[in-house]
């Protein structure tokens, strides 16, 4: 493993755009400034949410997706805005094929096998055939807003059985949590572009992993007054707890 590594160090510096952070999201700030034009002209590959949690975002090969909460996938215009994304322009820097069964915990310990580091940002893409995806999707807030652990609670799970297609994510390091999420975010969409989600959990049959190693994180915060005016001082590892919550409550 040591040589690949060796040559990870070669590839150079690669960046990831963000907008928001996932501290300001988990607090009910779901309003942001930034535009899917914007996004678009950082990356071509990306995850986020769109301003009043209205569906997930994914990005895939320069193409915004909506993913709704009944499981739906449309594009967006342009002018939607966004209060929390990441984006970049996805190269491989990493290959692998998958020829046999992984449970979703197996994938993520290749992950690890593959990368030099837990101290860099990994987006990653797994397209195949999965023996399942279940994902989870909220609907579109109203004001006021509810923080983000109470919005998931009860939230609509889809389960989508023996189907082909992509999972877009990005595997970040433990000393950003509330910058981003510590460890796995990622979004799923079919082959056809027609359903996906925010992934919860997943069994590939076959496919391939992709890796682009990121070393550099550009962060634009919103200018919108309720960002100004959040209280944003909670304990990382309250936070941590938190996203946690949010999974469990799904």
């Amino acid at each position: 493993m040591a040589p690949q590594h060796a040559a990870h160090r070669a590839l150079g510096r690669h960046e990831v755009f963000q907008t928001g952070t996932m501290g300001a999201l988990l607090d009910g700030i779901y309003d942001g400034d930034c535009s899917v034009e914007h996004l678009l002209t950082r990356g071509d590959f990306g995850v986020g949410t769109f301003n009043a949690l209205d569906g997930e975002m994914l990005i895939l090969d320069g193409t915004c997706y909506r993913l709704s909460s009944d499981g739906s996938v449309g594009t967006v215009s342009p002018a939607q805005l966004s209060p929390f994304a990441v984006v970049t322009r996805f190269e491989v820097h990493v290959s692998q094929s998958l020829d046999e069964p992984h449970s979703s915990e197996q994938l993520r310990d290749l992950i690890v096998a593959l990368t030099p580091s837990d101290n860099y940002l990994y987006a990653y893409r797994i397209s195949g055939d999965f023996d399942f995806v279940r994902t989870r999707t909220v609907a579109r807030q109203t004001m006021p807003y509810r923080r983000l652990v109470e919005v998931t609670k009860g939230e609509p799970v889809q389960v989508f059985p023996k189907v082909t297609g992509d999972i877009v994510g990005f595997r970040t390091p433990v000393f950003q949590q509330g910058i981003g999420i510590a460890g796995d975010h990622a979004h799923f969409i079919d082959e056809d572009r027609t359903q996906g989600g925010h992934v919860l959990d997943f069994a590939v049959m076959r496919g391939t992993l992709e890796l682009c190693i990121g070393t550099d994180l550009h962060l634009e915060l919103p200018r919108t007054v309720a960002f100004e005016r959040a209280d944003l001082d909670d304990d990382p590892q309250q936070m941590a707890s938190e996203v946690t919550a949010t999974e469990r409550h799904s």
